[in-house]
């Protein structure tokens, strides 16, 4: 029997009960990897099982029993994104056959938090390789270690994103949670294409310490869930300072947040929201739901001001994709100097691999990122220290700090995405319309949160929220109120096809 779609306090409320075990949590959503994503509908977002995912439940199912329980994650299966370091027995490899073989010798800073906080690290999840940033033609969610993830709603549509895997299998209920890793739309687009929450957080509130990175200004992991409670309990454990990562010093300078004490029904009421227009597609589609969720927000007592300018930053613009070839190639050998188990040593040797086994990794689209990359100076170069203000001014001082003041605005709301999911297409790539709104926070480095509000011809459409640095409980809050008011999530039904 397929285990309930329930909310980590339902899943905790239900042990304390000895109506579930965490040990039957793990048996079950492995029961679901094994029904949905390795046979059926065969989703592929699952990139390797922790063999020791057993063994750790049935140890905090002991600890539970002798009164000691860590707190809301006590027992509950997460899935870590494949570019995040688990110090067990898989692999960390990005979705490469290159770094086959990596084990890493520590947790990520984001996954030792979360086995503090009780969580059962279930799985690591397929992404788009190299966090999308290997070709010019990329398609999302495929892998050469994990192939090509499906969206569950319908199986040949694209999942979206480098966190692909992270959000199919969370809404495909095969597991509680996960924790996915953004530059610029990987969490929030995602989320939005597969029909859950997505948290992309202010840069500095979670530790990138153990994360293949592309661009360390704009890098970020965050959580992904099917209910914004659930991305708050996950905030909790997520966030805080970390020597090991200088950016979150930020943490030190402010009061901790619950961000559970944001759930209330009534927080959109007197919020001052602006419509960014600009973000808009003209797919009449996507334009409906969100349309219909501005007179949602209305009626629960938010202020529209429609429309404000956010930024003019488009979606992976040339100065941003100019960052990205400074950025991939210094992360990369950032990553691969601490990492002496993987098989290659440093980009140039990454590359080489890729063309000795050009037929398994480069069966679609090659690598001319990378190649372009390669061409690149360092990352404290002049016009690489240039390109990054350059940015930074365009989504802060001159976009969103200026929207935001210009017209006293708490929050700043668009469609998530500039369209459903379009067709999987690994032979011209992704069909992204350069609409949406990952741009502007993801370059300031801002909070920006992803909510269900609808469907087009059984596609999810995300609604966004995004605002100034350290909003992110502010924004947590009307995400929930929305959430609750419209209810809009539904489970996949993993059709075939959708013309």
């Amino acid at each position: 029997m397929p285990l309930p779609e329930l909310s980590i306090s339902d899943w905790q409320d239900a042990m304390a009960r000895e109506k579930w075990t965490s040990a039957d949590l793990v048996e079950g959503f492995l029961a679901q990897i094994a029904a949905l994503d390795s046979a059926g509908p065969c989703l592929r977002s699952v990139i390797e099982i922790n063999p020791d995912a057993m063994q750790i439940a049935e140890a905090l199912d002991q600890e539970r029993q002798a009164g000691a329980v860590r707190g809301p994650l006590h027992g509950i299966p997460v899935i870590i994104k494949d570019s995040i370091d688990t110090a067990d027995r898989m692999l960390t490899t990005a979705g490469s056959l290159a770094l086959v073989g990596n084990h890493a010798s520590q947790d990520a800073t984001c996954v030792r938090r979360l086995r503090e906080a009780g969580a059962v690290i279930l799985a690591k999840s397929n992404m788009s390789e190299w966090g999308y940033m290997r070709s010019t033609r990329p398609c999302s969610g495929w892998s050469s270690r994990g192939g090509q993830t499906r969206n569950p709603h319908v199986l040949d549509r694209s999942p979206l994103g480098s966190s692909s895997g992270s959000a199919a299998a969370t809404a495909a209920n095969l597991c509680v949670a996960s924790v996915g890793a953004e530059v610029d739309g990987s969490i929030v687009r995602p989320a939005s294409a597969n029909g859950i929450v997505g948290m992309k957080p202010t840069v500095g509130l979670i530790s990138r310490y153990g994360i293949i990175g592309v661009a360390e200004p704009q890098d970020t992991a965050g959580p992904m869930a099917r209910c914004v409670e659930d991305i708050a309990t996950m905030m909790n454990a997520l966030v805080g300072a970390d020597p090991k990562d200088p950016t979150t010093s930020r943490c030190n300078a402010r009061p901790m947040v619950n961000y559970r004490k944001m759930l209330r029904p009534d927080a959109l009421a007197g919020a001052r929201l602006g419509v960014a227009r600009e973000c808009f597609s003209g797919h009449e589609g996507t334009k409906g739901v969100i349309e219909t969720a501005i007179r949602a927000l209305r009626d629960l007592g938010a202020d529209i001001v429609d429309p404000v300018q956010a930024s003019e930053l488009p979606f992976f613009g040339p100065m941003e994709l100019e960052l990205f070839q400074y950025g991939v190639r210094a992360n990369i050998n950032r990553y691969l100097s601490t990492h002496p188990g993987a098989q290659v040593r440093d980009f140039d040797e990454l590359i080489e691999f890729n063309n000795r086994h050009a037929a398994d990794v480069m069966p679609y689209f090659g690598q001319e990122f990378f190649e372009l990359a390669r061409e690149k100076g360092h990352w404290d170069d002049e016009r690489c220290l240039h390109i990054q203000s350059e940015l930074r001014r365009l989504a802060r001082d001159d976009g969103i700090d200026k929207a935001l003041e210009k017209h006293r605005l708490d929050a700043i709301i668009a469609p998530t995405e500039g369209s459903p999911a379009f067709a999987i297409d690994t032979v011209v790539g992704d069909h992204i319309l350069p609409f949406g709104c990952s741009t502007p926070p993801a370059v300031a480095g801002y909070p920006h949160i992803s909510v269900p509000a609808g469907f087009v011809n059984d596609l999810p459409v995300g609604l966004s929220f995004f605002g100034a640095a350290d909003e992110d409980a502010k924004l947590i809050g009307y995400a929930f109120a929305f959430e609750q008011a419209v209810q809009a999530r539904r489970a996949p039904r993993f059709l075939a096809t959708k013309s």
